[in-house]
């Protein structure tokens, strides 16, 4: 009796296509390109988790600049709402010596004037207030006359 049964039909055309004997592939090439990408697999995993772990970090610094630059643009902004209340334009504007204007007169685009100019209640008007218009025609390329002279 054989150790190896007697196969028929169907069973025995498949079984011819398996190799018989000892013949055995050799396994340390195989054994060495699964270590290979193991490792390799390994490594890239490691460069992948530093590089998401250096972003993390870029990414904790960015929104901790991002909000002290919001704190100070905050800061700013009611600065500039302190400063441009009316209350404060108007304690300024005294500090500088400005009066209120008075009444304005408007220059129309044909050239009329529209309104009557006043002075601004409580200015004195003196000469460095009188404001110097000349006449068109004495616009002309001669230098301008010194006040005083």
């Amino acid at each position: 009796m054989s150790s190896k049964p007697e196969l028929k039909g169907r069973a025995a055309r498949l079984a011819r296509l398996f190799p018989t004997g000892p013949g055995q592939a050799a396994r340390t090439p195989f054994v060495l390109l699964v270590v290979l990408l193991l490792g390799g697999g390994l490594i890239c995993l490691l460069v992948l988790n530093s590089a998401l772990s250096e972003g993390a970090f870029e990414l904790d610094d960015l929104q901790r600049e991002t909000k002290s630059l919001t704190d100070e643009e905050q800061a700013l902004q009611r600065d500039i709402d302190a400063y441009s209340a009316p209350e404060a334009l108007q304690r300024r504007a005294r500090e500088l010596g400005m009066v209120p204007g008075g009444d304005p007169a408007f220059l129309a685009p044909d050239g009329t004037v529209k309104g009557v100019p006043s002075p601004a209640p409580g200015a004195p008007l003196t000469a460095a207030h009188i404001p110097l218009v000349l006449a068109p025609e004495a616009m002309t390329d001669a230098p301008a006359p010194i006040p005083g002279r």
